[in-house]
């Protein structure tokens, strides 16, 4: 149910609140979501530290992000479909497969772009 006078700016501290709720459910409760904000941790520095243009740099941190959003959401989907049942059906499979492609494609994503931008450097 929504709390009456949820507006202006105590709407925005009660949703920065929930956020930083997900975050942390997502920090306990996520082995895949631990790994990647802690490789984020890694590689955010990494290409601040690197001399490539600064779009470049804005590239490469983007994609790390993209990669971060799209596991929160697919841990969203997975506690949505786990929280409707236990019984197996096919579209909870798909569901959480499709979410799981997502993050995948996040992931590929974020490769192919820092090996575009680290590989010429390198050779």
């Amino acid at each position: 149910m929504k709390p009456a006078n949820n507006h202006g700016v105590k709407r925005i501290i009660r949703a920065t609140g929930f956020s930083f709720k997900g975050l942390k459910s997502a920090w306990v409760h996520e082995a895949a979501f631990r790994q990647e904000l802690i490789l984020a941790l890694v590689m955010v520095p990494f290409a601040l530290w690197v001399d490539v243009s600064v779009i470049e740099k804005l590239l490469m941190i983007l994609t790390v992000f993209i990669v971060l959003i799209t596991e929160l959401l697919n841990s969203a989907v997975e506690a949505v479909v786990d929280r409707i049942g236990d019984e197996i059906h096919p579209l909870s499979g798909q569901a959480k497969d499709i979410a799981s492609a997502a993050v995948f494609m996040s992931l590929a994503l974020c490769a192919l772009v820092w090996a575009v931008v680290l590989l010429p450097r390198l050779m």
